[in-house]
């Protein structure tokens, strides 16, 4: 494991390293907040855009890592849609409090995902991480647009809002066109791919420091019922139902650590500020959040060691 060690304290460091200068060198929140636009809109998507168009996919189980992680997102979603209301009289939540643990246990961080796996596993990690994502972040946008608009008051509950939050999605778009220009065989000049390499590697230590940046950690010691939950849901329960899924439908190799690495990493701050622009518990996701980010510094290692006591 000391490979995976490896690979897991540089990203860590990184966030670390964004939490200590939002407090100290780049207080000025508007500065993050261009960080955060350059990164989203520009430096990460030509990561996944370059990742998913150079890469050999024809060997990849990309059905076996779809299957295994929209499995995992589809029960988590299901099981707490089904206790919601038990869930709500038992702990007495309101309805955006609600929305907040159903996010913060199927969302996930692309970020440190896509930083581990590249990390650890180089450019085939990164490829297989950007299958991933594309497959992912469409079901978990719906799912998380539907139950806010069903639950929280300040929702605009119809299915224009959902495919609007879609299309406006870069990474998307970036894994779309990648993958289409992969399987089109089109040639991209070498000045080209070396001009998106230099943007795309950008992308990862901003990314991780934007999280390390977002990150309250005046709320760490507030660990309520609903942060209890929605952590042990996601970093626990989320992973072990997608590995036992990628081990039933026979993945192995980097794909399963792939699908391990994607399963049990944080949720995603984009659903912070999802919640509050549709009356979502914002506050509640925050500490979510950074509970998770902690333990993501065991839940990472742990899946990955499962994967590989499982034949990876």
């Amino acid at each position: 494991m000391q490979a995976v060690f490896n690979a897991l304290v540089p990203v860590f460091l990184l966030v670390v390293l964004g939490a200590f200068l939002k407090r100290t060198l780049l207080k000025n929140e508007n500065a993050w907040d261009s960080l955060e636009d350059l990164t989203y809109f520009v430096l990460f998507p030509a990561l996944l855009f370059l990742a998913t168009a150079t890469a050999d996919l024809s060997k990849v189980p990309i059905w076996g890592i779809i299957i295994a992680l929209v499995t995992a997102i589809l029960a988590i979603a299901f099981l707490l849609l089904a206790l919601r209301a038990p869930l709500q009289r038992a702990f007495s939540w309101s309805g955006p409090s609600y929305t907040s643990v159903f996010q913060g246990a199927v969302r996930w961080n692309t970020y440190i995902a896509v930083a581990v796996a590249s990390t650890l596993l180089g450019e085939i990690g990164l490829a297989l991480a950007a299958v991933a994502l594309a497959s992912m972040i469409p079901l978990i946008n719906v799912l998380s647009v539907v139950v806010l608009a069903r639950y929280a008051p300040n929702s605009p509950a119809n299915v224009k809002y959902v495919f609007v939050q879609l299309l406006r999605n870069p990474f998307i778009w970036a894994c779309a066109l990648g993958v289409v220009v992969n399987a089109a065989g089109v040639p991209l000049p070498k000045v080209f791919t070396g001009f998106m390499n230099v943007l795309g590697q950008a992308s990862l230590p901003l990314g991780l420091m934007i999280v390390g940046a977002g990150l309250n950690l005046k709320t760490v010691a507030k660990i309520d019922a609903a942060v209890l939950i929605a952590v042990c849901v996601k970093m626990l329960l989320l992973p072990t139902i997608a590995i036992g899924t990628a081990y039933f439908v026979g993945v192995t190799g980097p794909a399963f650590a792939v699908i391990a690495i994607a399963s049990s990493v944080p949720s995603a701050p984009n659903g912070y500020m999802l919640a509050r622009q549709m009356g979502g518990d914002a506050p509640l996701l925050a500490r979510i959040l950074t509970i998770q980010i902690f333990v993501a510094l065991f839940s990472i290692p742990a899946a990955l060691f499962v994967a590989a006591y499982l034949g990876l």
